[in-house]
């Protein structure tokens, strides 16, 4: 039970995060990570404040965790968001190895709010015909370089940091 009511007062916690933001002329989003150690990190909706369309709450919640963690692991770690995050902040938290994602209100709440992320779902659920009339995406497989250079470089790199 212990829990259940941990993960709703963290909850709580974004959620009251993204109205302070609010308040402070950011975004109706907050985030929080609680780190597999018990630390709270916290993350607000920047990208008009800032004037980039990465800093989301969850973004910028995981940003600041593992900058003052000196990792780019959060194994362990459960992010909590006032909203559903959308394709972007659910990849970043998978990048960052997030072990959980508990959020507040859905994407189609946000759609009413005017937040409306459905063409970014759909984008990535859709079919290559579908997704090419909201952001063409090429391969070009012969660029007259090595396209695997980068590749070959990185295997035999002894200093590398797997991630």
């Amino acid at each position: 039970m212990t829990g259940t009511t941990d993960s709703a007062v963290n909850l709580a916690a974004a959620i009251a995060i993204a109205a302070d933001n609010v308040r402070n002329a950011g975004g109706p989003f907050g985030a929080l990570i609680v780190a597999a150690d018990g630390s709270r990190f916290e993350g607000v909706n920047r990208v008009t404040a800032n004037n980039d369309p990465t800093a989301h709450a969850e973004v910028t919640a995981i940003r600041a965790a593992c900058n003052e963690l000196g990792t780019f692991d959060l194994t362990g770690a459960v992010l909590y968001s006032s909203c559903e995050p959308c394709p972007m902040c659910l990849a970043s938290a998978l990048w960052a190895r997030v072990s959980r994602v508990v959020f507040a209100s859905d994407r189609h709440e946000a759609a009413e709010a005017g937040f409306d992320d459905a063409a970014f779902y759909e984008y990535f659920e859709g079919r290559e015909a579908e997704r090419a009339t909201l952001m063409p995406v090429e391969r070009i497989t012969d660029a007259g370089v090595d396209r695997h250079e980068p590749f070959a470089l990185w295997a035999a790199l002894d200093t590398r940091i797997e991630y």
